[in-house]
């Protein structure tokens, strides 16, 4: 889409989030899963500033948490099926 557009005056960048202190995991009901009880999540106005920051920068996208930008880093390297095994044992209820 981003180079569909690059000759409109419209740009696109893509907000790649790690694990964000908002309702979602309330509202998944994902309390109960890794990711759901991680304390370290990113504060959204921080998400929301970056994705900000590189839309103005006109940056094709922006990552944001540790974890994650790992992930983004690896998953060009990494088979498909062990990207998925990793975020499958985040959100995977512990009692499972």
């Amino acid at each position: 889409m981003r180079n569909e557009l690059k000759e409109t005056g419209v740009s696109v960048t893509c907000l790649m989030p790690g694990p964000t202190e908002t309702e979602f995991f309330d509202r998944a009901h994902m309390e109960d899963t890794p990711v759901g009880k991680d304390d370290d999540k990113d504060d959204p106005a921080m998400v929301a500033q970056k994705g900000y920051d590189a839309m103005i920068k006109g940056q094709s996208g922006a990552v944001t948490g540790f974890m994650n930008k790992v992930q983004a880093t690896f998953s060009g390297l990494l088979p498909d099926a062990i990207i998925a095994q990793m975020h499958r044992r985040m959100a995977e209820p512990e009692d499972s």
